[in-house]
This record gives structure tokens, sequence and C-alpha cells, in this order.
């Protein structure tokens, strides 16, 4: 009986939050993302596998809640469960834009790599993955340069377009055909 009362005040808290922020009250976003927040990265963390991409997902909801608290209706359903649903989105969002395959805490050499190191340097620096190095090395050295900065080091589509002066339609869809031909190559 008593965790029902003290879900139903966190409850009216943040929906009393949301309608401050509705109002431009910044405070009220700050006492939601203290509530919240951690809870909100374990959320997502459990849907994206790893905590950089989780605590993304995070930092993106809460600009989300921000600008749209004014759609906000305690009406239709509580604050938790709104803000839990941008946060859902924002992650499926992010796995799907992004399509990053390897979701896991460490992928390939990501300890090794460095923002300074070229696709070249980074794809040597891979030795111990000499199957991937073999059928990287099928992809031409543009192609492979995308991918390398694409799951090596984590760059999204847009900071690979921005970087390389490319559109980024056509980053996407290297990317995506040269996904294809290394799980044609490893398979």
């Amino acid at each position: 009986m008593a965790s029902e009362a003290g879900a139903a005040g966190e409850r009216t808290e943040i929906e009393q939050a949301l309608l401050a922020c509705a109002a431009g009250d910044k405070l009220a976003l700050r006492r939601i993302y203290d509530a919240q927040s951690p809870r909100m990265v374990g959320v997502a963390q459990r849907l994206l596998k790893r905590r950089a991409l989780a605590e993304e997902a995070v930092q993106d909801a809460f600009v989300l809640i921000w600008r749209h608290a004014a759609r906000f209706d305690p009406e239709r359903g509580s604050g938790l469960t709104w803000i839990y649903a941008i946060l859902r989105n924002r992650s499926l969002s992010i796995l799907r834009d992004e399509k990053r395959t390897d979701t896991r805490e460490d992928p390939v050499a990501e300890e090794l790599a460095s923002e300074e190191d070229d696709p070249e340097t980074v794809m040597s620096k891979l030795s111990d993955a000499k199957a991937l190095r073999a059928c990287l090395e099928t992809l031409t050295p543009q192609r492979r340069g995308i991918v390398l900065l694409a799951f090596v080091q984590g760059l999204t589509h847009g900071e690979i377009a921005g970087r390389l002066g490319m559109p980024i339609g056509t980053v996407k869809s290297w990317i995506r055909r040269s996904l294809i031909s290394l799980k044609e190559c490893l398979g």
C-alpha cells in the first residue's frame, strides 16, 4: 500500500514537472532528469547493449521531452509512461537509423582505435581478426574506410559524410553494400 502511494506521488511529481516544462521551467526538466536518468540509462542500455549509445538515447530523449512537453496530456496517460515511450522510440531509432550491427560492449579493436587514426591504420590494428581483415581487404579502399569509420570508430552516417565530403545517401548505400559483401565473405 505504501509503495503504491509512493509510486502515485512520483507520477504526480513527474506530471507536474512535465507541465512546468511546457511552461518553460528548466528546473522542472532538471527534476525529471535527477529522478529518472539513472533508470532511463538502464532501460536504454538493455535495448542498445552499449552504454555510450544508451547515454546518447537518454540525452536525445530529454531534448525531445523539453521540446514536446506541451504535447503531454495527463488525461491520456501517466508522465512516466510518456517519457519512457519517448526513450524507447529514440533507442529504437538509433538502432534502426545507425544500423549498428555490433552492439557488444567492446567492439573489435575499439580500444585500439583513436579518432586520429586513418582507416588503414585502424585496419592494421585488427590483426587478431584475420578472417575479418581478409574480407575487409576485398573491399575497395574507400568503402573499407567508410566501414571502419562507422563500425570501429563509431561515427554516424552524417559524421562520415561530413568528414569525407560525400552525400549521406551514398555513405549509407556504400555501408549497406559493403556489409552484404562482408557477410558473404565471412559466411
